[in-house]
């Protein structure tokens, strides 16, 4: 797990909110905080969904919704005259990306060890933090996936222009 620090909130949220650079994420959370708090589970509800839409490629590998599917709700929330209190956004690694990354890394862990490496942002009065974490449904003291998550997920914003301090 890291901490970092975002150097420059105004383009870091061009890129959350108005672009596509998070939408291959998955949202496990999203919590914006302005006149009222907005919370917004990110669980699919799978009996929403016809039996036809269920059995499709693009439902049947995962959980929760894209956040290419939120981030428009998210963003009414947000724009507008006065900057939210605080937000807190919980995205999690999609399982096509998570075996990719297991397979890059050459990690001793198969997908269905992972139960999830999330990316978890907040606001505030502060400015944007971000932490990451690992979550596997096997017991393990090896670290190598966290490392390798925390090196991709640097390497990510890099690519993507998004200005970081490492914290602590």
């Amino acid at each position: 797990m890291i901490a970092l620090q975002i150097k420059d909130t105004k383009n870091f949220m061009n890129k959350l909110l108005l672009k596509d650079t998070f939408d291959h994420f998955l949202v496990s959370e999203a919590v914006v905080t302005t006149f009222n708090t907005f919370t917004v589970d990110g669980r699919l509800q799978r009996d929403f969904f016809t039996k036809e839409e269920l059995e499709g490629p693009d439902l049947t590998d995962r959980g929760y919704s894209y956040w290419r599917e939120i981030r428009p709700f998210c963003l009414e929330l947000i724009k507008g005259k006065k900057t939210p209190l605080n937000f807190k956004f919980v995205f999690l690694l999609a399982p096509s990306n998570i075996r990719k990354l297991l397979d890059q890394s050459q990690l001793p862990f198969s997908a269905d060890d992972v139960n999830g490496l999330f990316l978890n942002f907040k606001y505030n009065e502060t400015g944007v933090s971000c932490t990451t974490g690992t979550s596997l449904k096997v017991f393990t003291l090896d670290k190598s996936l966290d490392h390798s998550w925390d090196q991709m997920v640097q390497k990510f914003f890099r690519k993507q222009e998004i200005d970081f301090d490492e914290i602590g």
